[in-house]
């Protein structure tokens, strides 16, 4: 009798410290395999997708390692870094082996990449076309689930004086007031601007109000001398721009 409780509690210890026979530890891996030890040798850009996500996550579980549970991260986001860098904490938990801690490793680091490469565009950037507006408003605004409008206040060299968030709203749109526009155009001694939102459904044709808005802009700032450039409407990976279509 007491040999059959001892092996029953032999078995539960046993099972609870189980590890499946293909799984090795990266502390087992080769030391140029290993992201840590691999950026340090190589560098940063020898390093995959995986491996990267790898060392933010910090480790992996009982069954898989911090790469493979990396992987499995970037299949459920269809190997795509920028549709991963729309989840939220709640988003990446929902995945076996990511808890809070590592889930809020991945949005902070997905968050201070977007934050680069919006302090690459620094200010007196001069704009002299509507992707060069883009590229610079892109950073900002691409990756959102809600529609934000901006604006790039010029001078009479095109150059930026201040880019200027005016509001943030919802998934099908924001509330725009050009009194405000105008107010703080007036205040910046600003010739210029160039009025910028973006369209989170991915569709970057302009709607109905989208157009009336822009109209209404163009006429009260031209009695106050201030030329309405452009407004482009952001998406992903394509834009779309008033004033290349003519309609400015």
């Amino acid at each position: 009798m007491k040999a059959a409780v001892f092996y029953r509690s032999f078995f539960i210890f046993d099972k609870s410290h189980y590890v499946p026979m293909n799984y090795l530890s990266i502390k087992n891996w080769a030391a140029d395999d290993r992201p840590r030890e691999k950026l340090m040798s190589k560098g940063v850009q020898s390093l995959s997708d995986a491996e990267l996500l790898a060392i933010i996550i910090g480790s992996g579980t009982r069954e898989i390692s911090a790469v493979e549970l990396a992987r499995q991260l970037l299949s459920i986001s269809e190997n795509n870094l920028s549709l991963m860098g729309k989840k939220g904490v709640s988003d990446f938990m929902k995945s076996k082996g990511i808890g809070e801690a590592k889930a809020i490793s991945l949005v902070a680091a997905f968050e201070l990449g977007r934050r680069r490469n919006n302090s690459e565009s620094p200010d007196k950037s001069q704009i002299t076309s509507s992707r060069e507006a883009y590229n610079y408003i892109k950073p900002i605004l691409t990756d959102l689930h809600h529609e934000e409008f901006w604006i790039l206040f010029l001078n009479r060299s095109n150059r930026i004086i201040e880019s200027y968030n005016l509001s943030k709203g919802g998934i099908s749109g924001t509330v725009i007031d050009i009194r405000l526009i105008l107010r703080k155009a007036l205040e910046l001694l600003a010739t210029g601007m160039i009025i910028c939102h973006n369209h989170p459904s991915g569709n970057k044709e302009p709607s109905n109000n989208d157009k009336l808005i822009t109209e209404k802009l163009k006429v009260a700032a031209n009695q106050m001398d201030i030329k309405l450039l452009d407004h482009i409407i952001v998406t992903d990976n394509v834009y779309y721009s008033f004033s290349d279509e003519g309609i400015l």
